[in-house]
């Protein structure tokens, strides 16, 4: 810690404000919205290393209204509400803030400002330095020699450090004129209305001449221009008021001193927990590895080392362990292998297992029932060494997963202490973590798999218990485990890729970037390196004259959102987002997809995330082929590349029509929706058609795009500024249009109210075939939290129960293909989608029964939809 007494002040609401809108929304696999927490924590931790306090304090607003409301009740009457997306984010941002050990406070009837303004004075004055962080310019005013207030600029951790002499340079006044300054040109933003017509050059103008406001009104005579002195003598009362706005208050009357916001450094284990629930990887990497308690020693166990599987060691039931080194278990190594069962508790050398026609022949029988961790995994990485593991009867990963789907798993070692059970070390404080990682000695690596072993035993009646509880048994046994299995011969299985035509399609994506740089350097009048912002933005705001957002000294913004509203102004801006996007293809999609492809099978064999999403979906990693941009034609002709893997082979894609909304239509027995999908209508015009109030004929093309969005909306949990971003309206107008949306769809209403006060009573909401998620938050006190809860326990419903059906259509298919006795194979599940490879011949067959199983795999009471189409590629099979 620094012996210097350094107070840091952060503007808790300004900061959370600018990294919300600095960044794109994100969010985790829980669907919390996680881009202003990201980029809070971001700041937080460049603050922490740049300044190293020895007391720091983050203040925020209390509420709506403060005494500066009494003077005027139009104070920051102008500003929107926040969004939902973001106020949601404040309660993890204010326990981040507990757990880096940052005091935060704030004041009823008060601004974060004031508490700032008093806090930096007090210190000041007790011979502190002192730095105050905002995207608030009025905290200017505080600047002293000993007070500096850094102002962020562009993104998150880009600033303007505001001394006196900054100050002076950039408005030739002191820092204590900033006030007298707001007073005469006003504050939009916070709807200070100053003297009408009077701006910021004006203001300086006036008081260089004059020094103060005061001064100035006084010698109103002496001002000259007519128009000006007319002004500032008919809103003297409004500049004065403005002023008194302006002021942040340093004596406010708040209850903790210097003494009280020590900081002494953050809580390790809760910040890891933290970073690892909000899916924050890469900070956690920056944080290094654990220190806790679990990495103390745990009582001696006994168990054996065994060069050779013989049968005693083996059992009617036992835990088994595969551990595999990385997470790629399709390309890792095994490194060793471990079976607890009543006889004893073992640790086989990879190799010894491996070679053991004993331990095949076990691993191979059905009826020797085995107790696993992640049943998909271990079966893939004993299937690229030839043994088809069977009897998986247990899995201790999934029935964590479905007992609390929002609890981070780690490993078993997470599963274990969240049930009590102390008996395994976590493996990072095994193995290490990142560079450091490797594999310990024999001895320390077989008691340590040994152990996982006999914490499965143990986990298995704790969850088997909880399970049977929840009444998800049904779930578990009927789909989780069965589709792990079938996940795990999809992903050996793998799907083809024509390496050639992918180089292909990389060569001709060169080729047309090279012609839009070509075209975009005519545009332009002048070559220059499009991919430089800062060259960018020279072309367009200087030399062609475009219409920019405010210059600041790195220069123009030339992101996305900034080019896309301006894209109907020049052919050029238009040009430019089309090559960024086709540098995106060629970059991340097709020289991504070259990389993972494996070189025995020339196949990818993705890995799809059976237990990480809250809502039941799967995901699917190395490759995401989840995520390949179908927008663009050449991001949809990248599916070419996936091709049958035999000679005489098609692919067959089939996807469900529209599911979440007849998911909803079900749950919610909504007449309207029922009668759309009933009657074989098209659901977005059916909703145009109801909240417009007009004929099917009178639906426009924009009508029928508002009801897609907002249909769509209340799938993934709406609000108005979503709405309004999504559809380029104001909020208002979106809020408008869900509530018409509400009074035509009243079922759809009733489900949403019926879902929360399910949330509330019974502090989960769950899918169609019993898979729960916990909403904790449902009733906090906190409004934004409980808004969040509330979407969720809406929409969680919905996409689960979406994705209950296509797993199950997964296991009835397999079934189904097997008795039948078909050679067809499923490949992959993308979002609503099965994509299988077929011999010719089994076609006609497919096209029967693979809507068949698929429309029945769960019974609504609007019929479930299937479209079809095969070709010799994926892209084809539309």
């Amino acid at each position: 810690m620094t012996t210097e007494k350094k107070l840091v002040l952060i503007d808790g609401n300004s900061i959370a404000y600018r990294a919300f809108f600095a960044l794109p929304l994100l969010n985790n696999d829980k669907g919390i919205h996680t881009n202003a927490i990201y980029g809070f924590t971001m700041i937080l931790m460049k603050i922490l290393e740049d300044e190293k306090p020895s007391h720091m304090l983050v203040a925020f607003d209390a509420g709506k209204t403060t005494f500066r409301h009494a003077a005027y009740k139009e104070y920051k009457g102008g500003r929107q509400k926040t969004p939902p997306e973001l106020s949601e984010q404040f309660p993890f941002i204010r326990e981040l803030l507990d757990a880096y050990g940052v005091s935060r406070y704030e004041l009823e009837n008060y601004e974060a400002d004031d508490i700032i303004g008093t806090l930096s004075r007090r210190a000041a004055e007790d011979g502190f330095k002192v730095k105050v962080i905002t995207g608030d310019k009025d905290l200017t005013q505080l600047v002293t020699d000993t007070v500096t207030v850094d102002i962020t600029r562009k993104g998150i951790t880009d600033v303007d450090s505001y001394t006196p002499e900054f100050v002076m340079e950039k408005y030739g006044l002191t820092p204590d004129r900033i006030i007298d300054m707001k007073g005469l040109m006003g504050d939009a933003s916070d709807n200070i209305p100053g003297v009408p017509g009077v701006g910021e050059k004006t203001a300086i103008k006036l008081l260089k001449e004059y020094g103060t406001l005061e001064k100035l009104l006084e010698s109103i005579d002496e001002v000259s221009g007519k128009k000006l002195k007319e002004k500032l003598e008919e809103h003297r009362d409004s500049a004065v008021m403005s002023k008194e706005l302006a002021t942040i208050k340093c004596d406010a009357p708040i209850s903790i001193g210097i003494e009280d916001i020590p900081y002494e450094g953050f809580d390790r284990e809760q910040l890891i927990k933290i970073f690892r629930d909000l899916g924050f990887n890469s900070l956690l990497e920056k944080l290094g590895g654990e220190e806790t308690e679990e990495t103390a020693e745990m009582e001696e166990i006994e168990y054996s080392i065994e060069e050779e599987v013989t049968e005693t060691m083996l059992a009617d039931e036992s835990a088994l362990i595969v551990e595999v080194w990385d997470d790629n278990y399709h390309t890792s190594s095994i490194e060793g292998i471990a079976i607890v069962n009543e006889t004893g508790q073992y640790f086989i050398p990879a190799e010894a297992a491996l070679k053991s026609e004993v331990f095949i022949k076990w691993a191979e029988d059905e009826s020797k029932k085995k107790i696993v961790y992640d049943a998909k995994k271990s079966s893939v990485a004993l299937k690229w060494k030839g043994i088809n593991v069977k009897g998986a009867d247990f899995d201790v990963f999934l029935a964590s997963y479905l007992l609390d789907p929002s609890e981070t798993i780690v490993d078993a070692a997470s599963i274990a202490k969240s049930n009590g059970i102390r008996l395994v070390k976590p493996d990072e404080a095994v193995y290490g973590r990142g560079a450091k990682r490797k594999v310990p000695g024999q001895e320390e690596l077989a008691e340590h798999l040994v152990r996982k072993g006999m914490a499965l035993v143990e986990l298995k009646e704790k969850l088997q218990s909880g399970l049977e509880k929840n009444k998800q048994l049904e779930l578990f046994n009927e789909l989780e485990m069965p589709l792990s299995l079938i996940l795990a011969e999809v992903e050996a299985q793998g799907v083809k890729v024509d390496v050639p035509r992918l180089k292909a399609m990389g060569e001709d994506l060169n080729r047309q970037l090279r012609e839009l740089e070509e075209n975009i350097s005519r545009l332009a009048g002048e070559s220059f390196n499009i991919n430089s912002p800062k060259q960018l933005g020279v072309i367009l705001f200087d030399k062609l004259g475009l219409p920019a957002a405010k210059k600041t000294k790195t220069g123009y913004s030339t992101s996305a959102d900034v080019l896309e509203k301006l894209a109907d102004k020049h052919e050029i801006v238009r040009e430019i987002l089309h090559y960024r996007q086709l540098g995106k293809l060629n970059s991340t999609y097709i020289e991504g997809l070259l990389k993972v492809v494996n070189q025995e099978t020339h196949k990818v064999h993705t890995r799809f995330n059976q237990a990480l999403t809250q809502t039941g979906r799967l995901s699917s990693t190395d490759p995401n082929l989840q995520n390949i941009p179908i927008r663009l034609e050449e991001g949809r002709k990248i599916r070419q590349a996936f091709v049958p893997s035999k000679e005489g082979w098609v692919m067959f894609a089939a996807d469900y029509s529209q599911i979440e909304l007849r998911v909803l239509a079900h749950i919610a027995d909504d007449e309207n929706l029922k009668e759309a999908f009933l009657n074989d209508m098209d659901v977005h015009t059916k909703t145009a058609m109801d909240v417009f109030h007009v004929e099917k004929e009178e639906v426009t093309s924009n009508m029928r795009r508002q009801a897609k969005a907002v249909n769509f909306g209340i799938v993934y949990g709406i609000s108005d500024y979503g709405l309004s971003q999504s559809l380029n309206i104001t909020r208002k107008e979106a809020g408008e249009f869900i509530d018409r949306y509400l009074n035509s769809f009243q079922g759809v209403k009733e489900y949403m109210d019926e879902s929360i006060r399910d949330a509330k009573e019974h502090g989960f909401v769950k899918t169609l075939l019993n898979r729960r998620r916990y909403i904790p938050e449902i009733n906090s006190r906190n409004f934004n939290l409980r808004g969040f809860a509330e979407r969720t326990a809406m929409n969680t419903p919905i996409q689960g129960s979406a994705a209950d059906i296509i797993k199950k259509a997964m296991i009835d298919m397999a079934f189904q293909l097997k008795e039948k006795n078909l050679q067809a194979k499923l490949l992959l599940q993308v979002h609503d989608e099965l994509i299988f490879e077929a011999p010719e011949e089994e076609i006609k067959e497919l096209e029967k029964l693979v809507p068949e199983v698929m429309e029945n795999a769960v019974k609504l009471n609007v019929p479930l939809k299937v479209d079809y189409a095969y070709g010799s590629s994926w892209y084809d099979a539309k």
